[in-house]
């Protein structure tokens, strides 16, 4: 159990200690997709959705969510963010849109965690508000694209 960071040596979850950790400038990114029918994605993209502007909702989903993480992922510890986005693009070769979600920060800490979140919220934002005309979207794809910083270093898909 002592490679396993997040349980103590009689195997309870805890929370790292990264306090001795130096302060580092770190961001990550993740991505994901949301495939639906063609006539969904036209909706979307025609911005004629009755719960209003989908892809504008589900960015800003995204970055509250990104903030919002240590509240969500037990563990996680809470960091404060300099940065985060959401971009979203319509991919008619799904068909669906393809979320992108980015986080930084300075600190002792990662946030690929941040990034995930945000995706994931962005993706279920968007089934959310599309559903009532296309319950068989499915979610797909969360994945870490790429991280900068840290005592691992970078690493990239």
């Amino acid at each position: 159990m002592s490679d396993l960071t997040h349980l103590d040596a009689e195997g309870r979850a805890r929370m790292v200690d990264v306090g001795a950790k130096a302060e580092t400038a770190r961001t990550a990114r993740a991505e994901g997709s949301i495939s639906m029918t063609a006539e969904t994605l036209d909706a979307i993209t025609r911005n004629t959705v009755a719960k209003g502007d989908v892809i504008a909702t589900a960015r800003i989903a995204g970055v509250m969510a990104a903030k919002r993480t240590p509240d969500l992922i037990p563990l996680c510890h809470p960091i404060t963010l300099t940065d985060a986005g959401v971009d979203i693009e319509a991919d008619r070769s799904l068909p669906g849109l393809r979320v992108t979600a980015w986080a930084s920060t300075t600190g002792r800490t990662g946030v690929e965690m941040e990034a995930l979140t945000a995706v994931s919220v962005a993706l279920l934002t968007i089934y959310d508000m599309a559903k009532a005309i296309d319950r068989g979207m499915e979610l797909g794809s969360v994945r870490l694209t790429e991280k900068r910083g840290g005592r691992s270093g970078d690493w990239e898909r």
